[in-house]
């Protein structure tokens, strides 16, 4: 009866104060070596042996049927493991949908791109300074091709002087910052991408940053100190800069790549022009249509940078004159006293 009220009083406070099972055994377990070994030590006729049975053998047997017990356990709940049906894996979800397959389809069969170039493309980030003339097509076919997520930064708003080229944008949507045009136009032809805008000037304070996020970066932009910073910020994190310029009816465009090998815009540009040398589209006027073939090259080199197909421009120059239907190429080399990317100072 000690034993038993022993016993229970273990259980009883155990309970009480929610302790582990495990530890609740063990307690048992050590008022049960207790009373064997005193079975085992105290002679015949000790008060104490006989209070706890006089004899060792009850609690061997006891000892004997609660490890069967524990043992019938342990194989029922092995046997019910085995018994339970495995969880079938989760279906891991595909890349790509039906609808993007279909869309992405001439992609998927061209030779150069394929399956693994559209998954490229979609996990790729580009980020295009300025959604105007040159900004304007290569966000649409950037769009078009399946770029997963596609930044843009202008600060300035849509006018009805920049639908004459600039055709993301609409004349009901004039008035409207240009960045916020081209998010519209963009999910309207493929809703499949991101699209990151920032209204706002593209300046020292967040260059670097905000070019680090991106794996590729077009310069559409239409001054050479935006044109020089964004070069710095792309040579300063290694990544590809693919640059174009126009003016009336001839365009010029080149990927600048410290990191590959390949000259900086520093490098071919040391100095801005002289004033009136290069004068803007506003002063010197353009072709409708030359930003639309320039900005669309300037998405496909963004296009085989990301896929691997084809050659780059990389340390070369393409120039389009559109007034004569002529294009050319010049080699461009890097210059090793280039305050961005040169070797020697």
């Amino acid at each position: 009866m000690i034993v038993l009220v022993l016993a229970a009083l273990i259980l009883a406070l155990g309970w009480a104060f929610d302790v582990p099972w495990r530890v609740r055994g063990a307690a048992l377990g050590a008022l049960w070596g207790f009373v064997v070994l005193a079975q085992l030590v105290l002679p015949q006729g000790n008060g104490l042996r006989d209070a706890m049975g006089g004899s060792v053998a009850p609690w061997l047997l006891l000892a004997g049927a609660v490890a069967l017990v524990l043992a019938y356990r342990v194989v029922l709940l092995k046997l019910r493991e085995r018994a339970q049906p495995e969880a079938e894996p989760e279906a891991k979800k595909p890349l790509f949908s039906e609808t993007e397959l279909d869309r992405y389809a001439r992609h998927i069969v061209l030779r150069e791109v394929g399956g693994p170039g559209q998954k490229r493309l979609k996990q790729a980030k580009v980020l295009v300074l300025g959604a105007g003339g040159l900004g304007a097509p290569a966000l649409q076919y950037l769009a078009a091709a399946g770029v997963g997520t596609i930044g843009v930064i202008d600060d300035d708003v849509v006018e009805n002087s920049n639908l004459q080229r600039q055709v993301i944008h609409t004349e009901d949507r004039i008035g409207m910052p240009k960045v916020f045009s081209a998010e519209v136009a963009m999910l309207a032809q493929n809703p499949h991408v991101a699209v990151k805008p920032y209204h706002r000037k593209f300046d020292a304070a967040i260059a670097q940053d905000l070019v680090a996020e991106y794996d590729i970066v077009l310069d559409g932009t239409d001054n050479f100190a935006t044109r020089y910073l964004a070069n710095e910020a792309c040579a300063a994190v290694g990544k590809p800069l693919v640059s174009g310029a126009l003016s009336q009816w001839e365009g010029q465009l080149s990927v600048f790549d410290p990191a590959h090998g390949a000259p900086c815009y520093r490098c071919v540009f040391p100095e801005e022009p002289a004033e009136g040398l290069a004068p803007s589209c506003a002063v010197a006027g353009v072709i409708g249509t030359l930003p639309g073939v320039v900005g669309a090259m300037m998405a496909n080199e963004a296009i085989k940078i990301i896929t691997g197909a084809g050659a780059a421009l990389r340390g070369e120059m393409l120039i389009y004159d559109g007034l004569w239907a002529e294009t050319r190429k010049m080699r461009v080399k890097r210059r090793d006293d280039c305050p961005v990317c040169g070797t020697r100072g």
